[in-house]
């Protein structure tokens, strides 16, 4: 097996990626709600990556990766820097294939993820977020780990499309999918995805307009770098720039790009846990957003298709940090 070049990536490594991961990956449900459908005036199916091994759909690349890594690759054990859930889903599949992990966790990362990365058996190395990448590279001069980079790596993009893959095939035909973007890993592997099975339909990232980045590459096609660590309750969006790899993909296959605001997250976050049961993170319900808060307007003939990209929240501290953005009604 071989690790997939950056000018090979095209949708059929999605449906290769797809085939690999069966049985290993949950295949997550595909949910409906009469409710949501009124009130957006069009037909939703909600791909709920919550439920996937590690709570996100971070799990479905990392193991993806590294089953694709060398023999001695995988002796020289693996590294990356996460916020948390690529951390996690890093963790949990290297120790299934046997390989040594070392995570570089900013300091400000969930508590909560922190717990389940460690508990997954990683070594964590914290340090500033904006100091992430250097450090990492550092272990890696000093080790000689494999980076498995969070995003802007081939093998994670196709894992990572596996979730649309599936949602494909459950309710294609699809007119649209909306999916969050941070790095870009998972709407280029989502993009790649509908290129695979069904190219009519478009793909649609939204990001929080804090973290405007990956907005603003694709629209210009070049990369724009964040100076800070966007203020997003989003944690899993905090990236500064998107990955040449993503960006790549997304001018080639990405139909359009929405920016939401932060009370319109805590909206659609609320009417989720709320309205539809479902416990998923800030950064979730970043894709449902533009739908619910009418910046986007379908047709009444319109199937859309969203993919919730986990569940990893720590309530108390969301709570505490957010108070004034959860509402009574």
């Amino acid at each position: 097996m071989t690790v997939i070049p950056m000018n090979e990536l095209k949708p059929d490594n999605v449906t290769r990626a797809a085939r690999r991961l069966h049985g290993i990956v949950n295949k997550t449900p595909m949910l409906t709600s009469r409710t949501l459908n009124e009130r957006i005036g069009a037909q939703l199916f909600l791909k709920a990556e919550n439920f996937q091994r590690v709570g996100a759909f971070k799990f479905r690349g990392a193991y993806h990766a590294v089953s694709q890594l060398s023999p001695a690759a995988r002796a020289a054990g693996v590294i990356t820097h996460s916020s948390g859930n690529h951390a996690q889903g890093l963790a949990l599949a290297a120790s299934l294939l046997g390989v040594r992990a070392t995570i570089v966790m900013p300091e400000n990362a969930p508590p909560i993820k922190k717990a389940a990365t460690a508990g997954y058996g990683a070594h964590i190395i914290n340090c500033p977020a904006v100091d992430r990448e250097k450090v990492c590279a550092a272990e890696i001069a000093a080790h000689g780990y494999t980076l498995i980079h969070p995003y802007d790596n081939a093998d994670i993009i196709a894992g990572q499309g596996t979730a649309a893959y599936e949602l494909l095939q459950s309710a294609a035909p699809l007119d649209y999918i909306f999916a969050p973007v941070g790095g870009g890993g998972l709407l280029s592997g989502t993009a790649l995805a509908a290129a695979a099975l069904y190219p009519a339909c478009k793909v649609i990232g939204v990001e929080p307009a804090g973290a405007d980045d990956a907005c603003r590459s694709w629209r210009d096609g070049r990369i724009h770098r964040l100076e800070q660590v966007p203020p997003t309750a989003a944690d899993g969006l905090r990236t500064r720039f998107v990955g040449e790899r993503n960006l790549a993909v997304m001018t080639r296959y990405v139909a359009d790009m929405i920016t939401i605001q932060e009370d319109e997250i805590f909206s659609t976050l609320q009417f989720l846990w709320q309205r539809m049961k479902l416990l998923v993170e800030p950064s979730a319900a970043v894709a449902l957003a533009p739908l619910l808060h009418g910046r986007f307007h379908p047709p009444s003939t319109a199937r859309i298709g969203v993919i919730l990209s986990g569940g990893n929240v720590d309530i108390p501290q969301l709570l505490n940090d957010y108070a004034s953005y959860f509402t009574t009604e």
